[in-house]
């Protein structure tokens, strides 16, 4: 919505005298026959702009809904920017909620057994191997943490060859692969 005090230059208490002083001023200011091109087209429209506003303000009882309207705006206005810091509030709360969750739930699987005898569990111990072989040193320790992530690996490689195999549309793919 257009505020038309602004465009008239006047404050919202300001006299019908005052506005019509304001126009006329305006008016002289922004005629269309003192520019050209750009600044031509910018002028006139412009000019729409102070005609409405000063058909607005200079009827009592059009000013008197405008004012109205313009008081319904500035309080849905002041709302929203309440109900936004209130939103920003809670989505700050909700991050630190988040966070929180996401290192409880990062020490749950650190802390949890695994379940033996499932695909996941190999994978899960795969990758327990490979973080500790990153951060133990030591040639002893290596090798055999080595040999253990290609044991774990053949395992698996082997567990879903053999998945496929059963499975009709894949199981000339997997004859295929196999050398003998």
């Amino acid at each position: 919505m257009k505020n038309y005090y602004d465009l008239l230059e006047v404050t919202p208490k300001a006299s019908k005298e005052i506005i019509e002083k304001a126009y006329r001023v305006l008016i002289k200011k922004y005629h269309p026959d003192l520019y050209h091109g750009e600044e031509r087209i910018y002028a006139e429209n412009k000019l729409r702009d102070l005609n409405e506003a000063y058909h607005v303000l200079s009827n009592d009882f059009l000013r008197e809904q405008y004012d109205m309207e313009l008081e319904k705006e500035r309080k849905f206005n002041n709302e929203k920017v309440a109900n936004n810091s209130y939103r920003q509030q809670n989505n700050n709360f909700n991050n630190q909620n988040e966070q929180s969750k996401t290192r409880n739930n990062r020490q749950e699987k650190e802390e949890k057994p695994h379940k033996v005898g499932t695909i996941m569990s190999m994978v899960d111990l795969l990758k327990e191997v490979f973080k500790k072989r990153n951060k133990k040193e030591g040639p002893r320790k290596l090798q055999k943490e080595d040999k253990i992530a290609a044991v774990l690996t053949l395992i698996i490689v082997i567990v879903i060859g053999v998945a496929l195999w059963f499975i009709p549309f894949t199981h000339s793919f997997i004859r295929d692969l196999i050398p003998f």
